[in-house]
């Protein structure tokens, strides 16, 4: 079933980091369907190249550039080039993610950096660079950030994910107030469970784990990339122009069944947390 025009999108640049893969890839394949020029932006160039290949099939434009998000000379470098080709951003999607499960103890300095470094850091910058640009040129634009539904709650057992979330939804807020003024609104997607191939290798690296989690939705399912895609687009087109801070939850009503998407991890035993360790690693 079609929710939107097919024109809902024409005109606008959309910038996505992470679109190669996972949800990223499924808002950037939706967007071109409604019109959208789009820009993708990645660490793995092989990835990043095939999808826009595949992706540029259709119509639309696609325009994919290297970029490591945690990397702020990178971030400059990848806005430029898109700024070059298409003249303009009109939104930026702030996707790129990492993430795994472990018990907190267990974590080493590395592991949490490597975390807080792209989801925290990485939003940042991204966000710097193409908000100043913006406000420099008295150009609006629409930055939307993908949080998650333990963003305002917390979670065991994915606590950097959860604390760089919790930075984001707060960067979120902060400046839909103080970035207004220019035109720029600030808005964000709170995803319960949607399994995608990377994410799923180390969230939920078995069946039984998987399982387990899905279990928590009352609607008995998993998300479907196409409804993420679908209320992202909704979100940064003009129809949602007088949408500004808000933080849009889809998660089947997971998180009303309480706090933590991963809490329930608390039954795993030591053992089963050494063979999930080796698992996920395995999976990156």
């Amino acid at each position: 079933m079609e929710a939107f025009a097919n024109d809902l999108l024409r005109g606008k640049t959309i910038l996505i980091t992470g679109g190669g893969t996972g949800l990223g890839r499924a808002m950037a394949e939706r967007f071109l369907q409604l019109g959208a020029n789009l820009a993708l932006c990645g660490r793995r160039e092989e990835i990043l190249r095939n999808a826009a290949k595949e992706m540029a099939t259709g119509s639309g434009e696609v325009f994919a550039q290297l970029c490591d998000v945690r990397d702020p000379d990178q971030v400059r470098s990848c806005v430029d080039a898109v700024w070059q080709h298409y003249g303009k951003i009109d939104v930026l999607i702030n996707n790129a993610a990492g993430n795994f499960i472990s018990p907190t103890e267990r974590l080493s300095p590395r592991a949490v950096d490597a975390v807080l470094g792209i989801v925290l850091h990485g939003t940042f910058y991204m966000t710097l660079e193409v908000g100043k640009r913006w406000i420099e040129q008295g150009q609006p634009g629409t930055m939307l950030n993908i949080v998650t539904t333990y963003a305002s709650t917390g979670s065991g057992y994915v606590v950097p994910s959860a604390a760089a979330k919790a930075g984001v939804l707060a960067l979120t807020r902060s400046l839909a107030v103080e970035w207004a003024p220019y035109g720029i609104r600030q808005v964000a997607i709170a995803p319960g469970a949607f399994p995608t191939e990377g994410a799923g290798s180390r969230l939920s690296p078995t069946p039984e784990l998987e399982a387990k989690l899905s279990g928590r939705v009352p609607l008995g399912r998993t998300g479907r990339p196409r409804e993420l895609a679908d209320l992202a687009a909704f979100l940064v087109s003009d129809a949602a122009a007088y949408i500004n801070g808000e933080v849009v939850t889809i998660d089947g009503g997971e998180w009303l069944r309480g706090a933590g998407q991963f809490s329930d991890l608390a039954e795993v035993t030591d053992e089963e947390w050494d063979r999930l360790s080796e698992l996920t690693r395995k999976g990156k």
